[in-house]
């Protein structure tokens, strides 16, 4: 990959929404050039998907966790079945899985402390898998949304 892919790249991941021809000019390309490095930069998984950031706070879910997930038998079926049923739930707006423990840290958005208990305690705890949970509350996301330093 060379520098000017790399300078799309930047461009894009900081503003999606850059017209091609802007995206040209930018990065001293032709329009038809320019075009041809975006498609092949999809092409090639450099450029996975676009997609807006929604605040949560505007679509009502102010209150946010994250949830520390340990697995009592890690063989890969109940691994599999974990991660099946965790990323069905709208709630859950991240997964990592980790080495060491906890197994996994899981971001969650509710409306509210009770919203999230019902979810905690109807859901998380029953999925397949699980033998214990820790949350702790987010009081200021700090830094978010950062794109991918490309160096």
């Amino acid at each position: 990959m060379d520098a000017i892919s790399r300078e799309i790249l930047s461009i894009l991941q900081e503003a999606g929404r850059t017209s091609a021809t802007e995206l040209a000019d930018q990065v001293g390309l032709s329009l038809s050039s320019c075009h041809r490095r975006v498609k092949e930069l999809e092409r090639s998984g450099a450029i996975e998907r676009y997609r807006a950031i929604v605040s949560p706070a505007a679509v009502g879910l102010g209150f946010e966790s994250v949830v520390f997930v340990t697995i009592g038998v890690t063989s890969v079926e109940v691994i599999a079945a974990f991660e099946k049923a965790v990323v069905q739930i709208a709630d859950v707006v991240d997964v990592q899985r980790l080495f060491g423990e906890p197994d996994y840290i899981l971001r969650v958005l509710t409306r509210d402390l009770a919203s999230y208990q019902q979810l905690y305690d109807t859901v998380l705890s029953g999925l397949p898998g699980v033998q214990r949970l820790q949350s702790t509350l987010v009081m200021k996301r700090v830094g978010q949304d950062r794109g991918v330093p490309i160096p």
